[in-house]
């Protein structure tokens, strides 16, 4: 795959003019950028149809976790709205995934639905905290599962459990199946918010098809040459 192809920027700011500036910067480094919370609701699905009629690629990134009739409803209006990909909570259960896979596939079935696992904010004493027995791995493998058994393509998750997803579902679900990482950081980089950090190179050689880098690279004088700079560590 196109090292372009595997790098995905989160444009985490909170207005459309800051999102052009940045994609503007990264230029062909990139092909697909996040949308995620923070500027959706800052601007709305119109900063999506303008990334989409660029030309670029979108990761809506807004982890749906509703009932399935609500949450097939949004995956609905997001697929029309022409995202290559997004989220939904596997912890949402199974109903609901396989109610957001249906509403995909109806309206755009080339739409990637993705499952997130654990939070890569969350590490083993925090995970306990929410009741959840067992390690963050043995999580994620559960909900992996459930999330693939009902329809999912991939999941997201962090690189240090992507070796683990690829060895469990490689053989039943064919190496293909997309593994989302958040959380990368170039080496020398802080980990800031996150608890489960890993390099570029490090999450490709893991097994993930798919990194998302954001403050990294948004938030550098510039953003084109970071964003180059992490092409080389996984091209």
């Amino acid at each position: 795959m196109d090292p372009r192809q595997r790098l995905i920027v989160a444009l985490d700011v909170s207005t459309a003019t800051a999102a052009r500036k940045i994609v503007a910067a990264v230029g062909d480094s990139a092909h697909a950028y996040k949308v995620g919370m923070q500027l959706y609701t800052a601007e709305g699905p119109a900063v999506v149809r303008e990334l989409i009629s660029s030309g670029r690629r979108v990761f809506l990134d807004l982890k749906y976790h509703d009932i399935p009739n609500t949450t097939a409803a949004a995956v609905r209006e997001a697929a029309n709205l022409g995202v290559s990909m997004l989220t939904i909570h596997a912890s949402g259960g199974g109903k609901m995934i396989r109610a957001a896979v249906e509403a995909a596939q109806a309206t755009n079935p080339d739409l990637l639905v993705l499952a997130v696992t654990v939070l890569t904010s969350l590490d083993d004493v925090e995970l306990g905290k929410l009741g959840v027995r067992g390690a963050v791995l043995d999580q994620v493998l559960r909900l992996a599962a459930l999330a693939l058994s009902n329809g999912c393509k991939g999941v997201e998750a962090s690189a240090h459990e992507a070796a683990a997803l690829r060895e469990e579902f490689g053989e039943k679900y064919g190496q293909d199946f997309a593994i989302v990482t958040p959380g990368v950081r170039p080496a020398g980089s802080g980990m800031q918010d996150q608890a489960r950090v890993v390099t570029p190179a490090e999450a490709i050689a893991a097994g993930s098809s798919h990194i998302v880098v954001g403050r990294p690279i948004t938030d550098t004088l510039d953003p084109g040459a970071e964003a180059r700079a992490i092409l080389a560590q996984i091209g």
